[in-house]
């Protein structure tokens, strides 16, 4: 009977451990499909993103209490230059976030260290921001007011800032379009040492930029697109701790590789970060606003800027006829009062759209004051003409118009001559509705077809973009050069190589560079370019920032035409510009005395310039 007793007990014993066992096994089961639950319930709509939000205001603030520590110290204390980079660390993992919701304030944060002319109030206030504190701290002859000053309004700067990133929501547009920003400063102003004029070291910032992207991907979206592509996000984990890897290898100012490391390091984050955009789900990318094409892999593909953004509102997204009005306008030389000139009289198609001279000339065959510019990839800016005083394409094309040593009509009546060819009123009709009583849609409609002539399918960006492997060691070495120590790429910026400022493209740059009056650089030129818009000093002798793309066929140089070579172009800029000359210039903006270029390195640069001549227009 005991033997009974004990065998059911032992029976019970072991039914119990079993159901425990079982309890534990069914809890460790609902946890497993709990788990699976919550993965498969990630959305777009519970995207955590104020964790990243909070990323971005951790470190504005930082950088804001990082300016109050700088301002309690002498400008030449040995623990300023190290709290100098510190702060500027903090600002680069803000940057993406402030640069959507203020990009004024943003740019004024870090933009060049010149001082800027506000038209509305006619004063000319001196340069502030970070570039500027970084010269003076880096460079001799600042003072301590000096210093204390630029404190003082850079903190006004990242208060502002914080305000901003602290009450404004982040949200899917706003974070794809402040990284999509980031990639593009990285680029084009990072890799080129446009952040970091007096020490370099913004290539080496350029690794903070890009972790600080993994870190808020990670915050935020990341267990969306593991559970959409894993493999996309092993690759975009991967492409990114490799590119910071390369950075570590040699971020030196002069002996970085950057044809290396954009082709095979930036390039793939970027395809990569297009492509976790568009799996997300969470934002379409379609948008006028902004002059990217949001769904291009790189910044070196043929469409990978959105030509809307830069025309007239009542332009965009023209039609094949509006197009087709304007071709054929382009070339009607019934335009002009003498009916002996077309806006293909000066921008030939066979000479990339210049006329091949060194100054234009008049309805009367007199020459004029300036070059022809070319008007290849020419929508691609915000100041047209040399001086830069037309802001828009219409402007400029109006003030041909009205100009009496070119069309010499009036804007504001129609040219009826054209009429004589009948086919316009059908076309005019079709386009427009009526026939204009006005010039006014004929400028429009030749604006649209002015931007149509762009072209980015030159060697340059084929192989940027992998298409193809054929730059030699000399163009290579010029790519570098023309992106470093050149210091080409700080004016013109990559990838259209004009003077309009990345990563928001509304404004293009004009410089003072001192072009002499002829090739023997004996005497500058009387030609005083922007100066006469505001008759202010610091824009004596200034001229837009023009694109070198397709430089090789668009000679001769300069704005008054005095060069016909390329050698001679990099040869003026080596000396030194004016001021290298010889030649009293006291707001020259050029980044450098001289540049110190071999004979080599100048037969690189030209080099690799001659890549930038493009197969997708007619240049020939």
């Amino acid at each position: 009977m005991l033997q009974g007793l004990f065998n059911i007990n032992l029976h019970n014993k072991m039914l119990k451990k079993s159901l425990r066992v079982l309890a534990v096994l069914l809890l460790l089961a609902s946890a497993c499909k709990e788990k699976e639950n919550y993965k498969k319930t990630i959305t777009k709509d519970n995207v955590k993103w104020k964790l990243a939000q909070d990323y971005y205001l951790e470190h504005i603030t930082t950088a804001t209490n990082l300016v109050d520590s700088l301002a309690l110290l002498k400008i030449e204390d040995s623990a300023a230059k190290p709290l100098f980079f510190k702060l500027r660390a903090a600002f680069k993992k803000a940057e993406p976030y402030a640069g959507v919701l203020n990009s004024a304030v943003t740019h004024r944060a870090n933009g060049p260290a010149l001082p800027i002319y506000n038209d509305d109030s006619g004063r000319v206030v001196a340069p502030i921001g970070l570039q500027k504190l970084e010269e003076t701290l880096f460079t001799e002859g600042a003072t301590q007011k000096d210093y204390l000053r630029e404190l003082y309004y850079q903190k006004g700067f990242l208060t502002n800032l914080k305000v901003n990133i602290k009450e404004k929501k982040l949200n899917p547009k706003r974070f794809f379009i402040g990284t999509h920003q980031q990639l593009m400063r990285i680029t084009s102003l990072a890799l080129v040492g446009f952040d970091t004029p007096a020490t370099g070291k913004s290539i080496a910032e350029t690794a903070i930029s890009l972790e600080s992207l993994h870190t808020v991907y990670k915050l935020s979206i990341q267990p969306l697109i593991t559970q959409e592509d894993n493999n996309l996000d092993l690759k975009f984990t991967k492409n990114i701790k490799n590119a910071i890897a390369f950075i570590n290898k040699d971020s030196g100012f002069n002996t970085f590789d950057r044809y290396t490391f954009i082709r095979e390091y930036l390039n793939p984050i970027t395809r990569n970060w297009v492509k976790i955009r568009q799996i997300s789900g969470l934002w379409d990318g379609k948008t006028n606003a902004f002059p990217y094409n949001f769904d291009a892999p790189t910044f070196f593909e043929e469409d990978s800027f959105n030509v809307n953004y830069f025309l007239d509102v009542n332009d965009r997204n023209p039609s094949k006829e509006k197009i087709a009005l304007g071709e054929k306008l382009f070339f009607d030389e019934k335009l002009s009062e003498t009916g002996t000139m077309s806006c293909a009289t000066c921008h030939l198609p066979g000479k990339g759209y210049t006329d091949g001279l060194a100054l234009s000339k008049d309805n009367k065959n007199n020459l004029q004051q300036r070059n022809t510019p070319t008007l290849l990839n020419s929508i691609y800016q915000k100041a047209f003409f040399w001086d830069g005083r037309a802001n828009t394409i219409e402007n400029q094309i109006s003030a041909v118009f009205k100009n009496d040593k070119e069309f010499n009509t009036d804007v504001h009546r129609f040219s009826g001559n054209i009429l004589k060819d009948t086919a316009y009123i059908t076309q005019f009709k079709k386009v427009f509705g009526t026939i204009p009583k006005s010039n006014k849609e004929t400028v429009r409609a030749i604006s649209v077809y002015v931007s149509t002539l762009n072209g980015f399918n030159s060697k340059f960006d084929k192989d940027m973009r992998g298409e193809t492997n054929s730059f030699t060691t000399e163009e290579k070495n010029g790519f570098n050069l023309f992106m470093g120590k050149a210091l080409c790429a700080t004016c013109h910026f990559i990838p259209l190589t004009n003077g309009t400022v990345p990563p928001y493209f509304n404004e293009t740059e004009k410089e003072v560079i001192g072009v002499p009056k002829n090739s023997k650089n004996k005497e500058i030129d009387t030609d005083r370019g922007f100066y006469w818009v505001f008759k202010e000093s610091i824009h004596d002798k200034m001229f837009k920032t023009p694109t070198i793309r397709n430089i090789d066929s668009t000679g001769p140089y300069m704005h008054n035409g005095i060069y016909n070579t390329l050698e001679e172009v990099i040869n003026f800029y080596n000396l030194g510009g004016g001021a290298g000359l010889g030649f009293n210039l006291e707001h020259q903006t050029l980044p450098f005395d001289e540049l110190n270029l071999t004979e080599k390195e100048q037969k690189e640069l030209v080099a690799f310039m001659h890549t930038l001549t493009d197969t997708a227009v007619s240049i020939n």
